[in-house]
């Protein structure tokens, strides 16, 4: 991280604080440990979800939390009592992880207030939970009758909002973010040195690291991660049946497919959290039209297709700025195709360095249930985790790895190429699929997958504010400014 970050905005000491606070929440001593799930082949499990709120997610929400309080508490240093504190009001919108993640990372935190809106009746029972069941003064729930977009929609007219801003100072939690998107490259570090410090490998001519992904941002710290160095020989890009980002890499055309096909989602788990046109599944989280964060690595090819170098090569000013130009202008007129016309093409040179770093697969429902199942049952004598329970978006990186195995890796073979496979939430939080997969097997019960931080969760005091579309963004304005003012904070 401190590559980063300048040392004079955070130095060394306060840094390695930051990072303690952040991480001593996590229930494993290693953060995000590495397990083996195949030893016969070379397949491993990056566990990310033993964070407070189960998903990998709270890597990168626990570490901003605490980038925001270091910033307003250096702010509010010289502020007198009876003055005016700087106070950052947080917005976000969430189908479900992300606002419990950003109110765990950022509850009791000094001078910030957080507002997250949710689609009533749309989030799963545990996720709606693991929200409004935080009781903390700065935290402040929203609970909207309409979709995940309508959500979306508030936030980003409150951030064009000259008469909010008037008092508020207002920041986001989203995967835009960069912060969030540099504490996830950690992890990928933290995978490769975990697995070489496995006592059984000797040597590593390759890595690929699978990671199930719908807008794109977890894999795109993977990419930067590759960017500086790190020896991943391919990041596979592992979809559900909203498969954007799969067609793409195969065709070079990023093109919406709405779905017009019988849902397979269920509701419980939060598959109804998304715009119409979305094909519900079981691995909600990823059901998208498209990728938020892709242009972002467009930008980046398109740059260096330009420029003649890559990110991290010398050239000249002048190139280097009228290459940012162009590849700015190019991104903008992909997007506006894209939204007027539902899709764009991209060029050989483009699609080309685009597949020097990623591969594909797209994973159905059916593949995610079947690889539920052979995982939790596995006898057999390589493996070391019979009666493992993978949550659905999970299982689509483990069948991803699976596939890249059995295309790539031939017995004969004396290559030692090696998979990580990302996994993304506790099984626990999309239960019914799992009870799909697995409910006819001896032995499994919901009480096995139920960690006891769930235990009794429906039960607890919830605090939530409803609010109806048709109030408008005056009266969205007015819940927020009503709440800030019950903190104590001057408006």
């Amino acid at each position: 991280m401190s590559l980063y970050i300048s040392r004079s905005e955070i130095d060394g000491q306060q840094l390695r604080d930051i990072i303690r606070r952040s991480y001593s929440v996590f229930r494993s001593p290693d953060v995000t440990p590495l397990v083996p799930l195949d030893k016969s082949k070379n397949l491993y499990l990056l566990e990310l979800f033993h964070g407070p709120t189960f998903s990998f997610k709270d890597v990168a929400l626990q570490f901003l939390g605490n980038i925001f309080e270091f910033f307003l508490v250096r702010k509010n240093i010289d502020i007198r009592e009876g003055e005016k504190r700087h106070n950052l009001t947080i917005i976000g919108a969430t189908s479900g992880d992300t606002g419990s993640a950003a109110i765990y990372g950022l509850r009791n935190k000094k001078d910030v207030s957080v507002f997250i809106m949710f689609p009533e009746g749309r989030v799963s029972a545990i996720q709606e939970a693991q929200m409004t069941t935080v009781l903390d003064s700065n935290v402040h729930c929203v609970s909207v009758d309409g979709t995940f977009d309508d959500c979306q929609d508030i936030v980003k007219a409150l951030f064009a909002d000259d008469e909010i801003k008037k008092t508020q100072h207002l920041a986001a939690v989203n995967s835009i973010n960069w912060a969030r998107i540099l504490a996830q490259i950690t992890y990928y570090f933290h995978a490769y040195f975990s697995l070489l410090r496995q006592s059984e490998i000797k040597d590593l001519d390759k890595l690929k690291i699978c990671v199930p992904t719908g807008n794109f941002g977890d894999v795109l710290a993977g990419f930067f991660a590759k960017q500086m160095g790190l020896p991943i020989s391919k990041l596979v890009v592992s979809t559900n049946e909203n498969d954007i980002l799969d067609r793409f890499l195969r065709t070079g055309k990023y093109e919406k497919h709405y779905s017009h096909t019988a849902s397979n989602g269920i509701a419980a788990d939060g598959a109804k959290a998304h715009p119409e046109g979305v094909h519900e599944t079981l691995s909600p989280a990823m059901d998208i039209l498209v990728s938020s964060n892709f242009e972002r690595l467009l930008w980046m090819l398109v740059y260096e297709s330009l420029s003649g170098d890559s990110m991290s090569a010398p050239t000249s000013t002048e190139i280097a700025k009228t290459a940012r130009t162009k590849a700015s202008e190019q991104i903008n007129a992909w997007f506006n195709s894209l939204k007027h016309e539902g899709s764009f093409t991209v060029g050989k040179i483009v699609l080309e360095a685009a597949r020097i770093d990623f591969e594909s697969e797209r994973v159905s429902d059916s593949e995610t249930l079947s690889t539920i199942k052979s995982i939790y049952t596995d006898t057999s004598s390589s493996s070391k985790t019979k009666g493992y329970i993978l949550d659905p978006h999970s299982a689509i990186g483990v069948t991803a790895s699976l596939r890249s195995i059995a295309r790539y890796i031939s017995p004969s073979s004396s290559e030692k190429v090696y998979h990580i496979s990302l996994a993304t939430a506790h099984p626990a939080k999309f239960v019914n699929a799992v009870d799909l997969a697995l409910k006819d097997e001896p032995g499994y019960s919901f009480e096995v997958v139920l960690p006891e931080e769930f235990v009794g969760l429906e039960k607890k005091e919830r605090r939530v504010r409803m609010v109806k579309k048709s109030q408008g963004l005056a009266g969205i304005r007015e819940v927020i400014l009503d709440e800030v003012r019950k903190e104590g904070v001057k408006v």
